[in-house]
């Protein structure tokens, strides 16, 4: 993965406790539209579980913000067009 600049700081799966892990998880599957209404297995809690599983594997990633003290949680694809972004604006591209 691409280097960012030092006000963003990559969290792995460990560093996060598990609570908020998950709120991080249950957010990001709020707004990539998972079905959060089911409330079978694969509802709320299932997603979360899915989605920790791919946290753990490295499917998703997790940026927290040193100036805007925010963290979010990206897919492979998201963090790379984030890291360019991020790179264009420095380049003054953006």
């Amino acid at each position: 993965m691409s280097e960012l600049p030092s006000r963003f700081v990559m969290l792995g799966y460990q560093e996060l406790p598990a609570e908020l892990r998950r709120a991080l998880l249950g957010e990001f599957a709020t707004r990539q539209g998972y079905d959060t209404a089911d409330t079978s297995s694969a509802g709320s809690e299932g997603w979360v579980d899915h989605l920790e599983q791919q946290l753990k594997s490295g499917e998703l990633t997790v940026i927290h913000d040193l100036d805007t003290e925010t963290t979010e949680v990206m897919t492979r694809q998201q963090y790379h067009s984030f890291v360019a972004h991020i790179h264009a604006q420095d380049d003054g591209l953006s």
